[in-house]
């Protein structure tokens, strides 16, 4: 019995604690549940407001403090939602219920509960207004609050800030139409492009096509996307080799194809392309842009035929310079040696003893005229013949316009005065320097004064006028006469080879070719000739050459043009420096910059064959030469100095105007030690002579 007590004592006891456990968890259920709707009612992320059957607000959240601005004091009790809520949106949202259910609805706090008082799910967007009247979109859920017998007590709004998923939306609209609008560009791009695009992938299956890919082929996009890449050519091997080499090796260019279009029509185009990968760099497949080349082809074939009579023709017109060229030379050649004769024996006969009669002499000098006239002919025609052919090489620079008519009077005077005509030369007060070849500017400036004499009338007079203003870009020359002047006719006719205008009929020599020749070199030196004329008065031949400024020493770029001069050991050996140079300022700057160094002498020529021949009398340790020489080159002085074993170790360096790179690659090939190009580049000159003396010490 004891332990049958006990087990039912035992049995008992935890059936009266269950239930205290039971109503105790409850207690605890229910105030956990209430701890947790309070704190949800309550959470400061979300407006909650409650409000009776007609709207006015009971309860007004922590949340909704926040997001709203109000206190709850300020609001329970006092206003409905819609006081809150952007008034136009609550009138658009009443029309629009008014439509979709086909009932009237009043634009207010009803237009905000009228789906949740129906029962409905009603979840919508709403700008709601701060106290402070700022805005913000917010996302509203309404409940129907109902009493146990389903009648409506109240109704909760619980809103969420929505302004950052606006702000999202609103980005990724923009996003979303900047994409649109870039597909469109490309797109737009593709198809405006005038080439034939296309893309394919690794295995040459066409995936995308452009407009001109499809007026190409005569197919439309959809029959091309799917298509081979090769089923496109007359050659599908050759395409399909091209898309294998642009995928080893990433890009193809100016690889020809011909297309063949639906309709048979071929064409030819020249593709470019490369390979494409996505953003991890995988493999997509080959773009490629084809370009019609059919009528460069064309016109390439017509190019290379037309380069084939060029070439021909160029050929025929060289071979033709040249003959023409060995046929003066010959004929130079051919006249010269029977001429020689004549004007010699011709001179020995008039100086013979005993003399000659006065008729002989009378001869002898008829046959001396012809002969000296039969020479100036020859030299003239040779030299037209070098303008023409290109071969006659002019070194341009800075030219002593009052030097030059020095000289010229010198040598024309006595010709104006045995003619009985009155010569006038300029006087220059300062300065006047032209661009221009020393020898040819002469030649120039002769035959418009004897032309001028030749053509005068008896006691006449020639006039030389310079007109060379400062700052200015061109200086004139004109030569005035008082002859018979020329008629317009006759002025169309100057500069024509061998047109004498009429004169040779006259008792006055001439070859007619003079003005051709000083109208060529004028237009060399990149001047003009004209003549103004008036019948019975005279003509006036006139000349413009390029201004120059007065040739100095060039300083070096990197820095001062003065030299010190080297301090020569006692008993040193003096060295020869042989200048070869017409030009006499050119002559007199490296005179006065040789003065600075008295461990060398100065030798000096006017033409090639003097300096060939000064070398050899005086073997000097340097030779420096002009290009451009009366006589002969400086390139052909170098050639006779080479092929002498007198000086044929002697350095010679090229000094010339002819700055060209085609004219210093010339010198250096033609043997020159150094190629200096004018001005004078006073370090450079200096070193480049020192280095030809070490050269010359070395190997003499």
């Amino acid at each position: 019995m004891s332990a049958q007590y006990n087990e039912s004592t035992v049995l008992e006891e935890p059936l009266v604690n269950a239930d205290v456990v039971t109503e105790v968890g409850r207690e605890a259920a229910l105030l956990k549940t209430g701890a947790l709707q309070n704190a949800i009612f309550n959470s400061a992320n979300f407006s909650s407001i409650a409000t009776d059957e007609k709207g006015v607000i009971q309860l007004f959240n922590v949340g909704a403090e926040r997001m709203l601005g109000y206190t709850a004091m300020e609001v329970v009790d006092k206003i409905t939602p819609a006081d809150i809520s952007d008034p136009q949106e609550v009138i658009a949202r009443a029309k629009a219920l008014s439509l979709e259910l086909a009932t009237p609805i009043t634009p207010g706090f009803e237009a905000l509960v009228f789906k949740a008082s129906r029962g409905i799910e009603d979840i919508y967007e709403l700008t709601y207004i701060r106290k402070d009247g700022s805005r913000f979109p917010a996302v509203v859920s309404v409940t129907a609050l109902r009493d146990d017998q389903g009648g409506i007590i109240g109704y909760l709004l619980i809103g969420t800030d929505n302004t950052a998923r606006k702000h999202v939306e609103a980005e990724q609209k923009l996003l979303d139409q900047r994409l649109r609008d870039q597909q469109f560009y490309t797109r737009s791009l593709i198809e405006s492009n005038i080439d034939a695009l296309m893309t394919t992938d690794p295995a040459g299956i066409i995936t995308d096509v452009n407009k001109q890919t499809e007026a190409l082929t005569g197919c439309t996009r959809d029959e091309l996307i799917g298509a081979p890449f090769k089923s496109c050519f007359t050659d599908p091997e050759r395409a399909e080799a091209g898309i294998k080499r642009v995928l080893s090796g990433n890009k193809v260019t100016d690889y020809e194809l011909t297309a063949r279009a639906r309709d048979g029509k071929e064409t030819v185009v020249s593709y470019n392309a490369t390979t494409f990968h996505d953003r991890e760099r995988k493999l997509q497949g080959v773009f490629a842009a084809a370009r019609d080349v059919t009528e460069r082809k064309r016109f390439e074939q017509m190019q290379q035929e037309n380069n084939v009579e060029l070439e021909r023709a160029k050929a025929a017109a060289e071979k033709a310079n040249l003959a023409k060229s060995d046929f003066l030379s010959s004929m130079s050649h051919e006249l010269r040696s029977p001429l020689n004769a004549i004007l010699g024996f011709a001179q020995l006969l008039i100086s013979d003893t005993p003399p000659p009669t006065p008729s002989q002499t009378a001869s002898v000098d008829q046959i001396l005229h012809a002969g000296w006239y039969l020479l100036e002919l020859i030299n003239e025609i040779l030299d037209l013949a070098q303008i023409e052919s290109g071969k006659l090489a002019l070194s341009l620079e800075p030219t002593s316009l009052s030097e030059v008519m020095s000289e010229c009077q010198a040598m024309i005077e006595p010709q104006g005065q045995k003619r009985g005509i009155g010569m006038a030369f300029p006087q220059f007060d300062l300065p006047c320097f032209v661009d221009a070849d020393r020898t040819r500017l002469k030649q120039v400036i002769i035959n418009l004064l004897s032309n001028a004499i030749k053509y005068n009338r008896s006691n006449g007079s020639v006039v030389v006028d310079v007109d060379c203003p400062r700052e200015a870009d061109r200086v004139r020359i004109s030569v005035r006469d008082t002859g018979a002047g020329l008629r317009p006719e006759m002025i169309k006719q100057l500069f024509q080879s061998f047109n004498r205008l009429g004169r040779e009929t006259t008792s006055e020599e001439g070859t007619g070719i003079g003005l051709v020749m000083s109208k060529r070199l004028v237009e060399m030196m990149g001047g003009s000739i004209g003549v103004d004329s008036t019948v019975g008065q005279g003509t006036v031949f006139w000349f413009d050459l390029n201004a120059a400024q007065r040739p100095t020493l060039a300083a070096d770029r990197h820095g001062s043009s003065a030299i010190t001069s080297p301090q020569i050991p006692e008993g040193a050996r003096l060295r020869t420096l042989l200048y070869v140079e017409d030009n006499p300022a050119n002559l007199n700057l490296v005179e006065q910059l040789i003065k600075r160094r008295p461990d060398i002498r100065l030798l000096s020529a006017r033409d090639g064959n003097l300096g060939v021949q000064l070398a050899r009398a005086h073997r000097p340790d340097v030779i420096l030469m002009d290009i451009n020489l009366p006589g002969i080159s400086g390139i052909e002085a170098l050639r006779i100095l080479r092929e002498d074993l007198v000086t044929r170790h002697i350095p010679v360096v090229a000094l010339s105007a002819n700055a060209m790179p085609r004219d210093i690659e010339k010198g250096l090939v033609a043997g020159f030690f150094r190629y200096l190009t004018k001005p004078i580049k006073v370090n450079e000159f200096m070193d480049t002579l020192d280095a030809a003396l070490e050269h010359a010490a070395a190997h003499g």
